[in-house]
């Protein structure tokens, strides 16, 4: 049998040429566009070596640089930590038989879902600066931490809620006929399950916490990108120290992305594991139309 994929014809060989011209077009044009930033990042003398020396000094690392990803990375770090326990109980809450308990979580992760992260770090830092719940230095890194918990506690739920639901029905009914409860079923035989096929999925959603931790600029929390702009003005070259900061940035997500990659790849590779989650399916389980449980 042929190992071509199933969801499309294979191209013939005037779609293979039609592809290749069209790739060779959207290269050139993206050449073009990069030689005419490149031109004029030149005549506004943003190229020359003058701009570029302070990112070889340790000063400018040790003082911006280094700082900025340090908030980044407490935060993102608490975040998701926060966000796992959070989405965990909200998920399995949502799972229940007992409606007094599968609607309230329903509907909590319903609305922080629904409410932009900005706003929920906003309205922290605003509470939390009225009852002086935290000390000043730290008032803004436990906004950013409750708007990045709350936000992505609710997307982890569903996500937990998606991987069970994806596992065969018969595994739980044959639990049932074994005798045991919803509770033991859920703890012994699907959730070791579900987080399995999950895990790709959650570290998918590394990512984007750690980029939603650059939101807390508008709060004046330390993260990378204010430190950036600090950095830029304080030297003069703005926009290096910024496309500093993206590369950075990139290059973490990055390497996120490859070790979710990497994650789903071998477990697609195990037969013994169940097949992991796709976020497409956990999109599907949170639409307006799915079916609740």
């Amino acid at each position: 049998m042929s190992t071509a994929s199933v969801l499309f014809d294979a191209p013939g060989p005037r779609a293979r040429v039609r592809n290749w011209v069209v790739s060779a077009i959207v290269i050139v044009v993206t050449a073009l566009v990069l030689i005419a930033v490149l031109v004029q990042m030149a005549a506004k003398d943003q190229l020359t070596a003058a701009k570029w020396e302070p990112f070889l000094t340790a000063n400018l690392w040790r003082t911006y640089v280094l700082p900025g990803v340090q908030g980044t990375l407490t935060a993102a770090g608490v975040s998701i930590v926060l966000a796992l326990i959070l989405g965990l109980l909200l998920g399995v809450g949502r799972l229940s038989t007992h409606g007094f308990l599968r609607w309230p979580c329903a509907v909590i992760v319903e609305f922080f879902r629904a409410v932009p992260v900005l706003i929920m770090m906003l309205f922290a830092f605003a509470l939390y600066a009225a009852y002086d719940m935290f000390p000043s230095k730290h008032l803004a890194l436990a906004a950013v931490i409750t708007g990045l918990t709350l936000y992505n506690g609710a997307v982890i739920a569903e996500i937990v809620r998606a991987g069970v639901h994806a596992l065969p029905r018969g595994q739980s009914e044959a639990a049932y006929a074994l005798g045991m409860t919803w509770g033991q079923t859920m703890r012994s035989i699907l959730l070791p399950q579900a987080i399995t096929s999950m895990l790709p999925v959650l570290i998918s959603q590394l990512v984007v916490v750690l980029k939603d931790t650059a939101i807390g600029y508008i709060i004046t929390f330390l993260e990378l990108v204010r430190q950036g702009v600090q950095m830029g003005t304080a030297y003069g070259n703005l926009l290096p120290a910024l496309i500093v900061v993206a590369l950075l940035i990139i290059a973490v997500n990055f390497t996120l992305s490859w070790v979710a990659t990497r994650v789903e790849a071998r477990m697609r590779r195990s037969r013994r594991g169940p097949t992991p989650l796709e976020t497409e399916a956990v999109e599907q389980e949170g639409a307006p139309g799915a079916k609740a449980v």
